[in-house]
Parts: structure tokens; sequence; C-alpha cells
């Protein structure tokens, strides 16, 4: 075995080290809930030589080393889960932000229990389990069930593009919940997140002193307003990029950074 860890390697500085370039996780690095390709990871790898490379995905953490594989965390110099929520440089841990400090205990299952009868009422044809997934810095609600098979995954997607499951539902919920300075963001196939106003992606850029970046890319599929990476997309600070696939993603890189 090898002595050489990923935060060893990680050490030696990029030929870019002013440019950092952020990375979405769904759509982007991985296919919907999917493992990142081995081939995928290494073009990462030979990215972060030639500029600083950052990962910021909505999910925890363990769902983002599900995907990215374990240590992710500390492979690249910054790793940002939950919107950058829990934080992560060089593989130190930064800082872990709460939502239930934020709203208090009451507001948590007024939300909760408002949610939940909202889901009984919604007539789909498969409902699996875990509709509110409770993370440390929002909620994340999914009409069908986040324990859905990727074959109901799909089903689903396509019913609520058509009918509009998730937009009525948080439409909904920002009139019901109105004086409680909550954010709503749909990503991925059959869910959304609920979070306080601001704690959306870009609140990783507070990681990123200005004074150390002369560029800030950022690359996601949701930039569309009311997707999970509009709002750092369009933020003064970065450069977005709109992704199709992980394809298009080391495609765009390539010509951007590789050249």
């Amino acid at each position: 075995m090898t002595d050489e860890s990923p935060t060893k390697k990680q050490k030696m500085a990029p030929q870019n080290p002013r440019i950092i370039a952020l990375f979405d996780v769904d759509g982007t690095l991985t296919l919907p809930r999917g493992e990142v390709t081995p081939d995928m990871m290494e073009f990462m790898k030979s990215l972060s030589k030639k500029i600083t490379v950052g990962i910021v995905g909505g999910s925890d953490l363990p769902k983002q080393e599900e995907q990215l594989g374990d240590g992710i965390a500390s492979l690249f110099p910054y790793n940002f889960s939950q919107n950058g929520l829990v934080a992560y440089m060089d593989g130190e841990l930064q800082e872990v932000q709460t939502i239930s400090k934020f709203l208090g205990e009451e507001n948590v299952k007024r939300v909760v229990n408002w949610t939940m009868k909202y889901l009984a009422e919604i007539d789909i044809p498969v409902k699996r389990g875990t509709f509110i997934e409770f993370r440390s810095g929002m909620m994340n609600i999914s009409p069908i069930g986040r324990n859905c098979s990727r074959e109901e995954r799909n089903d689903y997607e396509k019913i609520d593009l058509e009918r509009n499951i998730r937009k009525d539902m948080v439409a909904a919920m920002r009139k019901e919940f109105a004086d409680l300075g909550l954010t709503y963001s749909i990503g991925g196939q059959i869910s959304f997140d609920v979070f306080p106003v601001g704690w959306d992606k870009t609140y990783c850029l507070k990681y990123l002193p200005v004074g150390d970046f002369d560029e800030v890319h950022f690359f996601g599929d949701k930039t569309f307003e009311g997707g999970n990476d509009y709002e750092i997309f369009m933020a003064e600070r970065t450069i977005g990029h709109t992704v199709t696939s992980p394809e298009d993603t080391k495609e765009q890189c390539t010509k951007l950074f590789m050249s």
C-alpha cells in the first residue's frame, strides 16, 4: 500500500492556483445519484494539477462519498457539502451550520407536520420511503421518497415535469412559511431543498478570499431559476458554466483549462 494519501498529493500547488473551478456533483461530475466513472475522476485529478479545484454539492458528505468515493473531502483543496454548510479546506473541517439552530424546534416541527400532510394528498403512481430527509443545514423533501429505485426515479421525473409537482409544492411552502426566512431549490430528479435565505451554494464563497483568486468558475446543470445551481451561477464573483452531463463538463474544462 502506498503512503501517498490524497491530501499529500494535493499539497503540490497547481500551475494556476489563482484560478479555481467549483463543481456541482449530480449531472455535472456524475449521472443523477450515480457514481463517478474512473475516467472522470482521473480527469478531475489531472485538472487539479492545472487549477485549484473544489466540490460544492447539495447532499450531505456521506452521499457525496457514495458518488465520488471515500476521502473526497480531502482529495481536492476545497470540499463543500450541503451547499458549504459543511466545509472542508485541505481536508480539515472548517464549519458545520445547522438549520435546527436557525429555525428552533417548534418551527422545525411546523414545517415537518405541514409537509407530511401535503405529501399525503399528492396522488402519484408510486410512493416509497424517506419523504423528508433532515440534514444539518437543510431539509430535503421528496414527493416519491428518496428510497425509490432508479427506474422509479426516472419515471417520477417525467411525471414531475408534466405536472409541476415540486414547483407547485414549493410555491405553496413559500406562502405557508413566508415568515421563516426560507428559500427553496429544486435539484436532481425527485426532490427539493429547503434552507434559510443565503444558505444556497453561494454560501461556500465565503471560504474563498477575494484576494486569493483571480477567477472563480462554477460548473453545474441546474443553473435555471429555481434550480439549486442558479444562485452561485448568477453570483457576481463567479463565471458560470451550464453543463448537460459529466462528458460535457470534461469537454468544457478541457477547452478552458487544459490547452
